[in-house]
Protein backbone atom coordinates (compact mmCIF):
# COMPACT_ATOMS: atom_id res chain seq x y z
CA UNK A 1 0.00 0.00 0.00
CA UNK A 2 2.89 2.43 1.10
CA UNK A 3 4.40 1.75 -2.65
CA UNK A 4 1.29 2.50 -4.36
CA UNK A 5 0.74 5.83 -2.30
CA UNK A 6 4.48 6.46 -3.35
CA UNK A 7 3.86 6.08 -6.79
CA UNK A 8 1.08 8.33 -7.11
CA UNK A 9 2.31 11.02 -5.52
CA UNK A 10 5.53 10.41 -7.72
CA UNK A 11 2.74 10.64 -10.92
CA UNK A 12 1.39 13.65 -9.62
CA UNK A 13 4.35 15.69 -8.73
CA UNK A 14 6.08 14.90 -12.88
CA UNK A 15 2.09 15.59 -14.16
CA UNK A 16 2.77 18.88 -12.31
CA UNK A 17 6.15 20.13 -13.10
CA UNK A 18 6.08 18.65 -16.83
CA UNK A 19 4.60 20.95 -19.14
CA UNK A 20 5.14 18.73 -22.21
CA UNK A 21 3.77 16.57 -24.38
CA UNK A 22 0.89 19.04 -25.28
CA UNK A 23 -2.64 17.86 -24.34
CA UNK A 24 -5.82 17.75 -25.83
CA UNK A 25 -7.99 20.90 -26.57
CA UNK A 26 -11.34 21.97 -28.20
CA UNK A 27 -10.08 25.08 -29.80
CA UNK A 28 -12.82 24.49 -31.74
CA UNK A 29 -15.02 25.78 -28.97
CA UNK A 30 -13.44 29.47 -28.91
CA UNK A 31 -15.47 32.30 -30.20
CA UNK A 32 -11.85 33.83 -31.58
CA UNK A 33 -11.36 30.74 -33.25
CA UNK A 34 -14.13 30.85 -35.43
CA UNK A 35 -13.86 34.46 -36.39
CA UNK A 36 -10.17 33.43 -37.14
CA UNK A 37 -11.81 30.37 -39.62
CA UNK A 38 -14.11 32.95 -40.86
CA UNK A 39 -11.90 34.88 -41.93
CA UNK A 40 -9.54 32.74 -43.39
CA UNK A 41 -12.59 31.38 -45.17
CA UNK A 42 -14.02 34.95 -46.59
CA UNK A 43 -10.43 36.18 -47.26
CA UNK A 44 -7.97 34.18 -48.21
CA UNK A 45 -10.56 31.35 -49.64
CA UNK A 46 -9.89 28.52 -47.49
CA UNK A 47 -12.76 25.50 -47.28
CA UNK A 48 -14.16 25.43 -43.90
CA UNK A 49 -14.16 22.31 -43.80
CA UNK A 50 -10.25 21.99 -44.11
CA UNK A 51 -9.89 24.64 -41.16
CA UNK A 52 -12.23 22.96 -38.81
CA UNK A 53 -10.45 19.90 -39.87
CA UNK A 54 -6.99 21.08 -39.13
CA UNK A 55 -8.07 22.92 -35.72
CA UNK A 56 -9.93 20.26 -34.21
CA UNK A 57 -6.61 18.27 -34.23
CA UNK A 58 -4.27 21.72 -32.70
CA UNK A 59 -3.36 20.90 -29.06
CA UNK A 60 -2.79 23.08 -25.91
CA UNK A 61 1.17 23.57 -25.68
CA UNK A 62 1.77 24.49 -22.08
CA UNK A 63 4.91 24.55 -22.83
CA UNK A 64 5.19 27.06 -25.15
CA UNK A 65 2.26 29.29 -23.41
CA UNK A 66 4.26 29.30 -20.24
CA UNK A 67 7.17 30.73 -21.95
CA UNK A 68 4.69 34.08 -22.95
CA UNK A 69 2.93 34.70 -19.70
CA UNK A 70 5.95 35.45 -17.31
CA UNK A 71 6.25 32.03 -15.31
CA UNK A 72 9.98 31.81 -16.81
CA UNK A 73 11.05 34.99 -16.03
CA UNK A 74 12.44 33.93 -12.65
CA UNK A 75 15.85 32.74 -13.36
CA UNK A 76 15.22 32.07 -16.30
CA UNK A 77 18.74 32.42 -18.54
CA UNK A 78 16.39 33.18 -21.84
CA UNK A 79 18.45 35.30 -24.14
CA UNK A 80 20.80 36.19 -22.04
CA UNK A 81 24.50 36.97 -22.94
CA UNK A 82 25.80 34.03 -20.77
CA UNK A 83 22.94 31.66 -22.27
CA UNK A 84 24.62 32.83 -25.65
CA UNK A 85 28.33 31.88 -24.83
CA UNK A 86 27.62 28.76 -23.40
CA UNK A 87 25.17 27.38 -26.34
CA UNK A 88 26.93 28.76 -29.24
CA UNK A 89 30.49 29.99 -28.49
CA UNK A 90 32.05 27.14 -27.20
CA UNK A 91 34.95 25.57 -28.60
CA UNK A 92 33.15 22.87 -29.78
CA UNK A 93 30.57 24.96 -31.52
CA UNK A 94 33.26 27.09 -33.36
CA UNK A 95 35.03 24.49 -34.69
CA UNK A 96 31.94 22.49 -36.18
CA UNK A 97 31.62 26.52 -37.66
CA UNK A 98 34.64 26.23 -39.15
CA UNK A 99 34.20 23.29 -40.59
CA UNK A 100 30.68 24.18 -42.14
CA UNK A 101 32.58 26.66 -43.75
CA UNK A 102 35.26 24.31 -45.52
CA UNK A 103 31.92 21.94 -46.75
CA UNK A 104 30.20 24.80 -47.94
CA UNK A 105 32.55 27.00 -48.92
CA UNK A 106 31.73 26.82 -52.81
CA UNK A 107 27.98 27.26 -52.31
CA UNK A 108 28.89 30.62 -49.24
CA UNK A 109 31.38 32.08 -52.42
CA UNK A 110 28.47 32.21 -54.32
CA UNK A 111 26.11 33.36 -52.43
CA UNK A 112 27.96 36.14 -50.63
CA UNK A 113 28.94 37.26 -54.46
CA UNK A 114 25.84 37.56 -56.08
CA UNK A 115 23.82 39.57 -53.21
CA UNK A 116 27.06 41.23 -52.24
CA UNK A 117 27.15 39.91 -48.31
CA UNK A 118 29.50 37.90 -45.60
CA UNK A 119 29.68 34.41 -46.05
CA UNK A 120 31.44 34.24 -42.37
CA UNK A 121 28.00 36.08 -40.76
CA UNK A 122 25.86 33.67 -42.89
CA UNK A 123 27.36 30.95 -40.53
CA UNK A 124 26.87 33.06 -37.73
CA UNK A 125 22.72 33.22 -38.88
CA UNK A 126 23.47 29.45 -39.17
CA UNK A 127 24.61 28.80 -36.00
CA UNK A 128 22.93 30.74 -33.51
CA UNK A 129 19.64 30.06 -35.00
CA UNK A 130 20.08 25.81 -35.51
CA UNK A 131 23.27 24.70 -34.58
CA UNK A 132 24.17 24.43 -38.43
CA UNK A 133 21.08 23.23 -39.12
CA UNK A 134 21.61 20.11 -36.87
CA UNK A 135 18.27 21.29 -34.29
CA UNK A 136 15.48 22.42 -35.89
CA UNK A 137 13.07 22.47 -33.22
CA UNK A 138 10.65 19.62 -32.05
CA UNK A 139 7.52 21.33 -30.96
CA UNK A 140 4.44 21.26 -33.74
CA UNK A 141 3.78 24.35 -35.25
CA UNK A 142 0.14 23.90 -35.38
CA UNK A 143 -0.02 23.34 -31.65
CA UNK A 144 2.36 25.92 -30.79
CA UNK A 145 0.69 29.22 -33.04
CA UNK A 146 -3.21 28.04 -32.29
CA UNK A 147 -1.85 27.72 -28.23
CA UNK A 148 -0.19 31.24 -28.86
CA UNK A 149 -3.02 32.49 -30.59
CA UNK A 150 -5.68 31.94 -29.04
CA UNK A 151 -4.51 32.27 -25.20
CA UNK A 152 -3.88 35.22 -22.97
CA UNK A 153 -0.12 36.38 -23.47
CA UNK A 154 2.09 39.46 -23.81
CA UNK A 155 2.14 38.88 -27.75
CA UNK A 156 -1.19 37.19 -28.78
CA UNK A 157 -1.93 39.28 -31.83
CA UNK A 158 1.32 38.77 -33.24
CA UNK A 159 0.98 34.97 -32.88
CA UNK A 160 -2.15 35.16 -34.64
CA UNK A 161 -0.86 36.91 -37.47
CA UNK A 162 1.97 33.97 -37.82
CA UNK A 163 -1.07 31.14 -37.54
CA UNK A 164 -2.47 32.97 -40.69
CA UNK A 165 0.95 33.37 -42.11
CA UNK A 166 1.50 29.25 -41.26
CA UNK A 167 -1.97 28.26 -43.31
CA UNK A 168 -1.46 30.55 -46.03
CA UNK A 169 2.71 29.09 -45.98
CA UNK A 170 1.79 25.32 -45.77
CA UNK A 171 -0.64 25.92 -48.54
CA UNK A 172 1.66 27.66 -50.84
CA UNK A 173 4.15 24.75 -50.07
CA UNK A 174 2.29 22.23 -50.02
CA UNK A 175 2.63 20.96 -46.13
CA UNK A 176 0.27 19.43 -43.94
CA UNK A 177 -0.15 21.90 -41.23
CA UNK A 178 -0.75 19.15 -38.60
CA UNK A 179 2.92 17.56 -39.65
CA UNK A 180 5.48 20.51 -39.24
CA UNK A 181 8.08 20.72 -36.62
CA UNK A 182 9.07 24.19 -35.26
CA UNK A 183 10.99 25.70 -32.23
CA UNK A 184 8.50 26.61 -29.36
CA UNK A 185 7.78 29.98 -30.79
CA UNK A 186 6.27 28.23 -34.24
CA UNK A 187 10.18 29.61 -35.60
CA UNK A 188 11.09 27.46 -38.73
CA UNK A 189 13.98 25.70 -40.09
CA UNK A 190 17.42 26.07 -40.40
CA UNK A 191 17.35 29.55 -39.84
CA UNK A 192 14.43 29.33 -37.30
CA UNK A 193 11.65 31.63 -39.98
CA UNK A 194 8.77 33.10 -38.00
CA UNK A 195 5.67 32.11 -41.09
CA UNK A 196 5.47 35.32 -41.83
CA UNK A 197 9.09 35.87 -42.61
CA UNK A 198 9.28 32.71 -44.53
CA UNK A 199 6.81 33.76 -46.82
CA UNK A 200 8.52 37.12 -47.45
CA UNK A 201 12.53 35.97 -47.56
CA UNK A 202 12.13 32.22 -48.25
CA UNK A 203 13.52 31.23 -51.43
CA UNK A 204 14.80 28.18 -54.02
CA UNK A 205 18.27 29.11 -53.36
CA UNK A 206 19.73 25.55 -54.89
CA UNK A 207 16.67 25.46 -57.63
CA UNK A 208 15.20 22.19 -57.49
CA UNK A 209 11.61 23.09 -57.76
CA UNK A 210 10.54 24.14 -53.94
CA UNK A 211 11.38 26.66 -50.95
CA UNK A 212 12.62 24.28 -48.07
CA UNK A 213 13.18 25.55 -45.27
CA UNK A 214 15.47 22.28 -43.63
CA UNK A 215 17.46 22.68 -46.52
CA UNK A 216 21.32 24.08 -45.96
CA UNK A 217 21.52 25.82 -49.90
CA UNK A 218 18.38 27.62 -49.39
CA UNK A 219 18.89 28.53 -45.74
CA UNK A 220 22.21 30.19 -46.78
CA UNK A 221 20.33 31.79 -49.27
CA UNK A 222 17.63 33.41 -47.50
CA UNK A 223 20.26 34.82 -44.83
CA UNK A 224 21.91 36.19 -47.74
CA UNK A 225 18.74 37.86 -49.46
CA UNK A 226 18.05 39.20 -45.64
CA UNK A 227 21.34 40.66 -45.86
CA UNK A 228 20.99 42.40 -48.46
CA UNK A 229 17.21 43.40 -48.98
CA UNK A 230 18.37 44.88 -44.89
CA UNK A 231 20.80 47.33 -46.48
CA UNK A 232 24.19 44.73 -45.83
CA UNK A 233 27.56 46.62 -46.82
CA UNK A 234 30.07 44.79 -47.57
CA UNK A 235 33.94 45.75 -46.44
CA UNK A 236 32.19 47.97 -43.65
CA UNK A 237 32.45 47.42 -40.03
CA UNK A 238 29.94 45.37 -37.76
CA UNK A 239 31.44 46.32 -34.50
CA UNK A 240 34.14 47.81 -32.33
CA UNK A 241 35.47 46.95 -28.95
CA UNK A 242 35.56 49.92 -26.42
CA UNK A 243 37.47 50.82 -23.61
CA UNK A 244 36.12 52.05 -20.35
CA UNK A 245 37.58 52.09 -16.45
CA UNK A 246 35.85 50.10 -14.24
CA UNK A 247 33.39 46.69 -14.25
CA UNK A 248 30.26 47.38 -15.09
CA UNK A 249 29.01 49.97 -16.73
CA UNK A 250 25.77 52.14 -15.98
CA UNK A 251 26.64 55.55 -17.21
CA UNK A 252 24.59 55.61 -20.66
CA UNK A 253 21.47 53.31 -22.32
CA UNK A 254 23.10 50.70 -23.61
CA UNK A 255 21.46 48.49 -26.93
CA UNK A 256 20.96 48.99 -30.58
CA UNK A 257 18.33 51.08 -29.86
CA UNK A 258 20.58 53.86 -28.33
CA UNK A 259 23.17 55.39 -31.13
CA UNK A 260 25.61 58.08 -29.66
CA UNK A 261 28.39 60.09 -31.11
CA UNK A 262 32.43 59.22 -30.43
CA UNK A 263 32.49 63.11 -28.67
CA UNK A 264 29.24 61.99 -26.71
CA UNK A 265 30.85 58.23 -25.68
CA UNK A 266 34.49 60.03 -25.03
CA UNK A 267 32.55 62.60 -22.96
CA UNK A 268 31.04 59.02 -20.66
CA UNK A 269 34.55 57.57 -21.06
CA UNK A 270 34.03 55.39 -23.53
CA UNK A 271 36.44 54.87 -26.46
CA UNK A 272 36.90 52.64 -29.60
CA UNK A 273 39.82 49.79 -28.99
CA UNK A 274 40.38 50.16 -32.59
CA UNK A 275 39.40 52.99 -35.15
CA UNK A 276 36.08 53.29 -35.76
CA UNK A 277 34.47 54.63 -38.75
CA UNK A 278 31.73 55.54 -38.40
CA UNK A 279 29.86 58.83 -36.95
CA UNK A 280 27.30 57.61 -34.59
CA UNK A 281 27.46 54.26 -32.63
CA UNK A 282 24.95 51.94 -30.81
CA UNK A 283 26.42 50.92 -27.33
CA UNK A 284 26.36 47.63 -26.76
CA UNK A 285 26.80 46.23 -23.32
CA UNK A 286 27.52 42.50 -22.67
CA UNK A 287 27.06 41.38 -19.10
CA UNK A 288 29.59 39.11 -18.28
CA UNK A 289 30.47 37.46 -14.44
CA UNK A 290 33.02 39.56 -13.27
CA UNK A 291 32.65 42.75 -15.83
CA UNK A 292 30.36 44.19 -18.65
CA UNK A 293 31.67 44.01 -21.80
CA UNK A 294 31.12 47.37 -24.08
CA UNK A 295 30.79 47.51 -27.91
CA UNK A 296 30.38 50.18 -30.28
CA UNK A 297 27.69 48.89 -32.97
CA UNK A 298 28.28 49.89 -36.77
CA UNK A 299 24.94 49.96 -39.03
CA UNK A 300 25.96 46.59 -40.55
CA UNK A 301 25.43 45.74 -36.58
CA UNK A 302 21.97 47.02 -36.76
CA UNK A 303 20.98 44.32 -39.73
CA UNK A 304 21.97 41.24 -37.61
CA UNK A 305 19.30 42.55 -34.88
CA UNK A 306 16.50 42.97 -37.57
CA UNK A 307 15.95 39.42 -37.29
CA UNK A 308 16.02 39.16 -34.03
CA UNK A 309 16.16 41.45 -31.75
CA UNK A 310 18.33 41.20 -29.02
CA UNK A 311 21.57 42.94 -28.75
CA UNK A 312 23.24 39.59 -27.30
CA UNK A 313 22.07 37.66 -30.35
CA UNK A 314 23.63 40.23 -32.53
CA UNK A 315 27.08 40.03 -30.96
CA UNK A 316 26.71 36.26 -30.57
CA UNK A 317 26.17 36.29 -34.76
CA UNK A 318 29.26 38.67 -35.17
CA UNK A 319 31.81 36.65 -33.05
CA UNK A 320 31.33 33.56 -34.44
CA UNK A 321 31.65 35.42 -37.70
CA UNK A 322 35.12 36.68 -36.58
CA UNK A 323 36.33 32.95 -35.16
CA UNK A 324 35.55 31.07 -38.77
CA UNK A 325 37.17 33.81 -41.20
Amino acid sequence: MKKIFLFILLTLSLLANDDRPPIDYDFLKLSQTKSFINKMVSKYHFKRSYMNKIMANARLDRDTLNRYTGKYKAGSTVGTWRRFKARVLDAKTLREAKKFKQTHRKILKKVAREYRVSPDYIIGFLTVESRLGTFTGDYRTLDALSTLAFHKNRMQKFFRSELKHYFLMCREQGYDPRKVKSSFAGAIGCVQQMPSIFRRYGMDYNRDGKKDPWCIEDCIGIIANFMHKNGWKNGRQVAVQARYKGKRFKKLRTGYKHRYTLATLKKYGVTPGTKFKESKASLIKLYDAKHDELWLGAKNFRILTRYNASSNYGMAIHKIAQAVR
